[in-house]
Parts: structure tokens; sequence; C-alpha cells
């Protein structure tokens, strides 16, 4: 055979390996079902996380600092993916070995921010590090997808405040906010596609070890160090455990009983009918006696049984209680009536869970981040600040009162409830969808005047568009 010949026919050979290597079989075993997911990951960092990066450097100074080490948690994130296509599954030991390099960036991130509190750019380091967990989407299951969002949820307090100082000062920050949040849904949207129930590896793939080094080297990612010889040295230390504890999203049997009950709820009409007014004697400004604590009294708002025919709401799990700090949430769930739950230290970053309690009352001491109150019954939230909002989600009679300042109440699927405002909260913005029997009381001097929150809008139709105006009820 001809030089020349042999020359093309190994080009020819070269072609086929890159093109068996790239579809994830070039490792030396069947494509796994995640092989062509790497492509629609690759689109994420070619589109909006490119246009990140690229903001990040022109913004300059932390920030840029910042975007190379996201960068570099993204590429070794990359990295851990095409692994998967190309081994099965290793054991659980073995795990924190092909982790290291994303979750050192990660841990990079977020000690960055925390000596940058005296920069210029601390809220957009801190938009960053408070959602660069959402990568630990690899470890949750069986939903790793809505960790994605709540993560990204959890830095809006922070982008929100770039948004709002830099909007009429540069495009470039606005630009680099927006590129950052469209690529966590983005990935959101990518998890939820190809990964819906955890990560997906290659049942018929080659030992992961075999592999690891090749695939981070090509990606310029440092190598994960290698499993210890007979004596050799001990195994790299595990990724920290308090690194994705914020905010923990699993999906479970309670989950999928109350997404079921609210689903029915939304479907049947006068479901919330029988739901009782507040009386007098149940409302601070008409009762000396539960002014003088500041506290709304548990149970306060009661609901009579449904008609005949209608949903009957769920028996609450029985859950052993829980009133602890996890990372910077305050989880307090499974409580029953009990009127004496108390946050006293509280930290501005911090946010409060209240989660399946029923017949309680809860008081937050201090100035927090937010206060969400899900799948809550007859109970009551008091609080002095919250930095950002206030709010309730699958709830049934709940009453919430600010002492000090709120900027949002967020009432989504919740039937009766009663917001007590103080007079520094009278600018608030209330959002509201799927929600009935909503009332405001406005301080007006010693007094308070109550007001109901529309429920009913009329729609017309004005050339090609709608416009929506609120039913006054007579």
């Amino acid at each position: 055979m001809a030089e020349q010949d042999l020359l093309a026919l190994v080009k020819r050979l070269e072609a086929v390996a890159l093109k068996l290597e790239s579809s994830g079989a070039g490792a030396g075993g069947a494509a796994g079902p995640t092989a062509a997911s790497l492509g629609d990951f690759d689109v994420i960092v070619n589109g909006p996380f490119k246009t990140f990066t690229e903001l990040s450097k022109r913004i300059g100074s932390e920030v840029a600092t910042m975007g190379d080490m996201v960068e570099a948690a993204f590429m070794a994130h990359r990295g851990y993916l095409e692994i998967a296509t190309k081994a099965k599954k290793p054991s659980d030991g073995e795990l924190p070995m092909l982790q290291k390099p994303m979750a050192d960036k990660m841990v990079e991130i977020e000690n960055f921010r925390e000596k940058g509190r005296r920069c210029d750019y601390f809220n957009h380091l801190s938009a960053i590090s408070e959602s660069i967990p959402a990568l630990g989407w690899i470890n949750m299951a069986p939903t790793p997808a809505p960790f994605v969002k709540e993560m990204c949820d959890a830095s809006m307090f922070y982008t929100n405040r770039v948004l709002k100082d830099w909007k009429d000062k540069s495009k470039a920050h606005v630009e680099w906010t927006k590129s950052w949040i469209q690529t966590l849904t983005q990935l959101q949207g990518f998890v939820k596609q190809h990964h819906t129930t955890g990560l997906v590896w290659n049942p018929k793939g080659v030992e992961a070890k075999s592999v690891v080094n090749h695939v981070f080297l090509k990606l310029g990612v440092p190598p994960a160090p290698a499993g210890p010889a007979a004596g050799g040295p001990p195994p790299p230390p595990p990724i920290p455990k308090n690194l994705f504890d914020d905010i923990k999203v699993a999906e479970n049997k309670e989950d999928k009983a109350r997404n079921a009950l609210f689903d029915e709820l939304n479907k049947g009409d006068g479901v919330t009918s029988g739901l009782k007014k507040v009386t007098a004697d149940m409302q601070t400004h008409k009762n000396p006696d539960l002014r003088g604590t500041s506290v709304v009294p548990a149970g306060s708002v009661k609901a009579s049984s449904p008609k005949p025919g209608a949903f009957k709401a769920a028996t609450p799990p029985k859950k052993e209680p829980k009133f602890e700090l996890e990372g910077k949430k305050w989880a307090v769930e499974y409580h029953v009536k009990n009127p004496n739950l108390v946050i006293e230290e509280t930290e501005t970053n911090q946010s409060v869970y209240v989660y399946r309690c029923e017949g309680s009352t809860l008081k937050v001491e201090g100035k927090v981040n937010n206060i969400v109150v899900d799948g809550c019954k007859k109970c009551a939230v008091v609080f002095n600040d919250a930095v950002s909002s206030c709010e309730f989600i699958n709830c049934q009679s709940v009453q919430m009162q600010v002492l000090g300042k709120v900027p949002t109440i967020s009432i989504d699927k919740t039937d009766g409830c009663q917001m007590f405002l103080s007079k520094d909260s009278v600018g608030v913005e209330i959002i509201t969808a799927k929600s009935s029997e909503m009332n405001v009381m406005i301080p007006n001097g010693e007094d308070f005047v109550e007001q109901p929150v529309a429920e009913q809008f009329k729609t017309v139709i004005n050339g090609i568009k709608l416009t929506t105006s609120v039913m006054e009820s007579t």
C-alpha cells in the first residue's frame, strides 16, 4: 500500500474515532441514553452562558474574576455529564472524586463572595454565589429540575438589586444579569428533559475512572485525583455536606398528595364558599387584648365544613415537628396547635420556610430575607421585617401581621388570607393567583380599615389585545 493511501486511511480512522467519541460510544461501550443530551447542554454553554462570561470580562474587576470561576465550574460540570454518557454509575465512594473539580470551584466562588463584602459589585457576587449550587442537581433525586429553579429563586433578591442599581447606569450589567438567569432557566429545562428523575448514567458503559482524566483534560479541567494505591495517600475529601443544604427539593408522597388535592380544588366550584368571615373579636384593631400582644392568635380564622360533594382536605401527615436552621434557611415543619413558635436570632440573608403546620403561630424577630408559608392551615405568622417578600402557597385560613416593613406579599392557591399591615408597609405590592377570601387590614390612625382583595375580573377583546378590569362586588 502506498504511503499516501496509508495516510488517507489513518485520517479516515481518526475521523470515525472522533465521531464515535462525540456520540458517547467511543469509550468502549454503547452510547448511553444521555449521549445526545450533551449537544443540548452545549447549546446553553455557547448561548446565554457565553454571553454571561463575555459580559463578566467586559465589566471587569471582581465580576471578571467571578466569571472565570463560574466558567471553570461549568466546564467541570460539562465533563461530569460527558463521563455519565460513557460510564456506568460509579460506587458512592467514587462519586466525590469525580465531582471534586466542580465542588472545589463552587467552594471557591462562595469564599470569594465572602471576601468581597465591601466591593462595589457585592450584589453581583452574591447573585452567583446564591445560585451556583444549582449545579448540584446531579445529586438530587427523584426530581432534580425543581432544585435548579429553587437555586435560581434564591438569588432573586440580589439579581433584582443589580437590575435596580444599574438599569440607568450601564446596560452591560442588566444584560449580564439577564444572561445568568437565562442560563439557569435553560439548565432547568435541560435537566427536566434529559434527567427527569436524576442523573442518567450509561448502563453499558465502562468504568468511570478509565475515562475521567481524558474527559477533563480535553475540557481544560484539572484532572480528578486518582484513587489511592495500596499504602498510598488517602482518597480526596468528599463534597462539603452543607454545599447544597440551603434548599432541598425532593418529591415525596405527601407532595404528590398535596398537588392532587389542589388540582381538585381548582376544578370545583364553591369549594371554599364555606369559609367564615373574621369576626370582630378576632381582629386586633377591635380587640385591645389582642393588640397589646402584637400577636395574631392561632386558629382565629375558622372554616366551616365544605358543602356536600365538595372535595375534603386530606388529614395532615403525622410527622415529627421540625424547628431548626439549615444553612441559611429556618425550617419550621409539621407543628400542630403550637402557638409559641419564635425565631429570635435572625440575619438578613436567612429565609424562613413554614411547611405543613396547622393551628400554630410563628413569630419572627429581627429582619430576614423572605418568609414562605407552604401547605399550612389555620396558621398565623407575625414578623418584624422582610427584605424581599412574604409568600403563602397552598394554604387555608391563614393570617400574617407585619410590624415593620415588607415590600411584597405573594398569595398563590390559598383560600382565606388576612393581612395586617403596619404604617411602614402601606406601599406593599400584593400579588395573587388562584386565591380567594383575601382581606387587607390597612392602618388608619389607631384603627384599621379592612379592604378585600379583588377575586373577580372582566376581560374584553380590544382589537387583537385583551383588556382586563376588576369586577366590583355589590
